[in-house]
């Protein structure tokens, strides 16, 4: 028989049996509510390889494209080939230095004597406890608070892996698959892992999942929306609004915001309790954003800051509370884990950390564990480390032209030159979205106070070799500060303060949204920025 691995755990595999029962033998939690039959789309795994060695595809997994497969429907048919395959909800390290903003605590539900009341509305008797949950609904990760209403204490942070990767890596991607045949699964299989982990925590708490009696979910437009049920084919065409914008232009709405009933969704809290979707800022720059901007106060900000949350969808916001500008950058996910040979997302056995010396280079991974691939930050030590011992140019060529540098030689992991050209690319939309916003607002680099970084992989960058590669504009160190996931803080304000979600609704109507695409010079500017060194900023 030939072995059977999930993170370098080895079964040996056995003809007829599905990739569930191997998950089950090493007490993988799979998640599922069909018996197992096909018909909930929930357990969906990636096969690392030996596709070919997996019975075809059944007619329930129709829906998925290239390594996809649902773990009860996919059987070993020939066991003298090697399969691996991991689960899509593995769980990625949890920002625990995030950004905290004290808010008055004025949530939408409340108690009063017995009875527990949304708005003026009794629809529940009071029972012990009144929660509420904010959700983070990342491209790459969905990250989630549990909060006490009552006393606004966090009691929870729960996160897991998008498992909507089978649709595509990055938003365009989603869109497409979402306007295509197999419409609503990307929403179905959203609601399940969030259900599943609902589940979880209640369990892990100790209390009924009807006690959450208010929801707050932000993420971008495309992640926002496909949440909710929306149709999102008009994100991926000019002028690339949320059907919520496009209806609140045209004045058939007040608001981009949304509130829809638990029940309504399929969130398995109170069936009454309200889902309220934060308000979009223009185009692809979604509540998230919103979320990051509450949450570093720039309601309240009189200096001129800039705000970068750093993802597979870059967002840029510079100004102050009297003027603003913000822009969208289609990063895509090299940096993330995608279109890397060897990257992957922040996981075990991810290289973090890369240090040149005079010997040669020392590289640390997350957990200690053996390198099984390198994640953003690793990439930017890399990048920043070849340049500065002259092993690799500006632009990207290796100086000895060979066509690979290996950063851990002994597991046989590269960097490519065609990685670097990725890389590259990735960068100079983080750099082009920066250029343009910074020249457009008109403030020279010395008078903005503070750039503040958000998202979990600008967390864990180290920001001297982020400058040095221009992967974030060349401010003096000091002004640099980290906010770690500033949208989930942004979203527990929001459920916390509905003062805080009146202010935030206000504040996006002012913002000036940039497009990138129709800056003329657009093209030179993201030349430049595919070049491996820090920004020049001139002035327009």
């Amino acid at each position: 028989m030939a072995p059977l691995y999930h993170d370098r755990q080895r079964l040996e595999s056995a003809p007829g049996e599905s990739i569930f029962d191997y998950a089950d033998a090493l007490k993988l939690r799979v998640p599922t509510s069909c018996g197992r039959t096909g018909e909930c789309h929930e357990c969906i795994v990636e096969i690392r390889r030996g596709m070919e060695a997996l019975s075809p595809l059944s007619g329930s997994e129709g829906f998925l494209r290239d390594s996809y497969r649902l773990a009860c429907q996919a059987r070993v048919v020939d066991a003298e080939a090697d399969v691996e395959f991991t689960v899509l909800r593995r769980q990625p390290r949890i920002l625990t230095d995030s950004l905290k903003r004290d808010v008055p605590l004025d949530p939408a539900v409340v108690r009063r004597e017995d009875g527990v009341f949304l708005r003026d509305d009794r629809f529940d008797d009071y029972r012990g406890h009144i929660y509420g949950l904010a959700v983070d609904l990342g491209t790459t990760t969905v990250v989630m608070n549990l909060a006490d209403l009552e006393t606004g204490e966090i009691l929870y942070t729960a996160s897991f892996e998008n498992p909507q990767r089978f649709g595509g890596s990055d938003i365009m991607h989603r869109i497409s698959y979402d306007g295509g045949p197999f419409h609503g699964e990307l929403r179905q299989v959203m609601v399940s892992a969030i259900n599943f982990e609902i589940g979880d925590l209640a369990r892990k708490m100790g209390f009924h999942r009807r006690r959450i009696y208010d929801v707050v979910v932000v993420g971008n437009a495309t992640m926002r929306d496909i949440f909710f049920g929306l149709d999102v084919q008009s994100i991926g065409e000019k002028p690339y609004k949320s059907v919520t914008e496009l209806e609140f232009d045209e004045g058939k709405r007040e608001s981009t915001v949304l509130n829809v009933s638990a029940k309504e969704l399929g969130i398995r809290v109170f069936p009454g309790a309200n889902v309220y979707g934060g308000p979009l800022i223009g185009s692809h720059v979604g509540a998230d954003m919103a979320a990051d901007m509450l949450a570093v106060g720039m309601d309240e900000q009189e200096d001129v800051v800039m705000l970068v949350d750093v993802g597979t969808n870059t967002e840029v916001v510079v100004g102050n509370r009297h003027k603003m500008m913000v822009a969208s950058c289609p990063a895509g996910p090299a940096f993330e884990g995608g279109e890397v040979t060897y990257g992957m997302p922040g996981y075990d056995g991810a290289v973090e950390s890369v240090k040149f010396t005079e010997e040669g280079f020392v590289i640390e991974t997350i957990g200690g564990a053996r390198p099984q691939g390198i994640c953003g930050s690793g990439l930017v030590d890399l990048l920043a480390g070849l340049r500065k011992t002259g092993k690799m140019n500006e632009l990207g060529a290796f100086a000895n032209g060979e066509g690979k540098f290996f950063f851990a030689p002994e597991e046989g992991m590269s960097l490519s030159r065609a990685d670097i050209s990725a890389l590259a690319q990735a960068k100079s939309a983080n750099y082009a979205g920066q250029y343009i916003v910074l020249r457009n607002y008109g403030e020279p680099l010395e008078k903005i106070k503070h750039l503040y970084l958000a998202g979990g992989f600008a967390n864990y960058i180290d920001v001297e070799n982020a400058v040095d590669i221009g992967f974030i504009a060349n401010l003096p160190r000091e002004k640099i500060v980290k906010v770690g996931n500033a949208s989930l803080e942004g979203a527990t304000i929001m459920l916390l303060s509905c003062t805080m979600r009146r202010k935030i609704e206000e504040l996006v109507l002012g913002i000036e949204h940039v497009e990138l695409e129709t800056t003329p010079d657009f093209f030179d500017i993201f030349v430049e920025g595919c070049m491996f060194k820090p920004m020049v900023l001139e002035q327009a």
